[in-house]
């Protein structure tokens, strides 16, 4: 079973800076395609980040710059360092993995819908 649990959600000023932590508990962590996700109120949910096995990284092209995917492996760990926020950027937060045979660009790609495993989500609000 896996299971993945997601925190450092927090209520920022415009400007500031977080860290969001996905635990991931699984057989086969290393071989999972990963992403974050979010969605705002009255919003669809939007992808922010894709990781894939290999590391390669993907980002929607309003957060490029801002925004950067890590994971430590060691650790089972996938991380969202956002900086530079913006109200717009408020938001549930979630992390999602799948670990369906995927290719690089597949996984950096990768749709909401076809990810297998997601977090019950971590709260980011950022006020003006």
């Amino acid at each position: 079973q896996v299971q993945l649990v997601e925190s450092g959600g927090d209520s920022v000023q415009a400007g500031d800076s977080l860290r969001l932590s996905c635990s991931v508990s699984g057989p086969t962590y290393r071989r999972y395609c990963m992403g974050w996700f979010r969605q705002a109120p009255g919003k669809e949910r939007e992808g922010v980040a894709r990781l894939s096995i290999d590391g390669a990284s993907s980002y929607a092209n309003s957060l490029k710059g801002r925004f950067t995917i890590s994971k430590d492996n060691a650790l089972n760990s996938l991380y969202l360092e956002m900086t530079s926020l913006k109200p717009e950027d408020t938001g549930m937060y979630s992390c999602a993995a799948t670990d369906f045979p995927i290719t690089q660009r597949s996984c950096l790609d990768l749709a909401g819908r076809n990810f297998r495993y997601w977090g019950q989500g971590t709260q980011v609000t950022v006020s003006s």
